[in-house]
């Protein structure tokens, strides 16, 4: 056998194992949005359908009616917004500090953030509410925001990716006359764009499905209800069986934005990952 017939047979295999697990990736995706077309009998079908009969677009229009789910987008996309925009903006001054800037403790202070990534999210939940009735916050938007504008994983994102930035080109910058906050505002972010990027989307993702903290917080405030919550009443208010295929309707439409946004951001997100270098702790 030839080397160019192997390295076609390589090839062909590679695509092949490509092209199966993105089918396998997009079934679900394919069954949600034509389950959602469907009649509470075809999702009840046996054996399953996986095309609707005749295509129910009125199902977006009653689910509208069912909930306030426009109220639910806005309340998303005020947290999600808010809580990427902190994130993005506290993970990159402290990646900075941490890669860039000598002070005392400087190790120590990291690897106390490092490990703040091991403990689970659930055994602050009291705490933290606890300190947003303090401080009268339960009512508020800040409520949802403020817990999440720092993360911890986010700022050791934000440090590796910095350390690849050579240090000659900062002490240039240095050299002539520039201060810290300027060579962070005019070299270091328009350098950390891949990185950046990468840390929206999974922090835009995270929030607009975040469901646990956002339940326990507006269960006393619907006003501020998140769109995963409002989605999950639907099922609650109603009967399930009446109102299955409202529910993959509402999920079609919240998973929209997250799709939207990666798509928009896709070719930052490998890049991201793959210069950010997770060799030097």
């Amino acid at each position: 056998m030839s080397k160019n017939t192997k390295n076609l047979l390589w090839e062909a295999f590679r695509y092949s194992v490509i092209i199966f697990g993105a089918f396998w990736m997009i079934l679900p995706f394919f069954w949600l949005f034509s389950a959602s077309l469907m009649t509470p009998q075809e999702l009840l079908a046996f054996p399953p359908k996986f095309l609707p009969s005749e295509p129910q677009w009125k199902n977006y229009v009653e689910v509208i009616k069912k909930i306030p789910i426009l109220f639910y987008y806005k309340n998303s996309l005020i947290v999600a917004l808010s809580v990427t925009i902190s994130v993005l903006l506290t993970s990159s001054l402290s990646g900075y500090a941490f890669a860039k800037l000598k002070f005392t403790g400087r190790e120590a202070l990291f690897r106390f953030v490092l490990s703040t990534m091991m403990f689970p999210v659930f055994i602050f939940i009291i705490p933290v509410y606890y300190l947003m009735k303090i401080f009268g916050w339960l009512n508020n938007h800040l409520s949802l925001i403020t817990p999440f504008i720092v993360s911890g994983y986010g700022i050791f994102l934000m440090r590796q990716f910095i350390l690849t930035i050579p240090n000659e080109l900062l002490d240039s910058a240095r050299i002539d006359g520039a201060n810290e906050l300027k060579i962070y505002l005019k070299i270091v972010l328009p350098l950390l764009k891949p990185a950046l990027a990468t840390l929206a989307i999974l922090t835009f993702i995270g929030q607009w499905n975040s469901f646990m903290w956002p339940l326990i917080v507006t269960s006393s405030s619907q006003h501020l209800m998140t769109l995963p919550v409002g989605i999950s009443r639907l099922s609650l208010a109603f009967s399930t069986t009446e109102t299955q295929h409202l529910i993959l309707t509402a999920l079609v439409l919240q998973i929209i934005p997250t799709v939207a946004l990666f798509l928009f951001l896709q070719r930052y997100y490998i890049k991201g990952f793959v210069l950010s270098g997770f060799g030097e702790v």
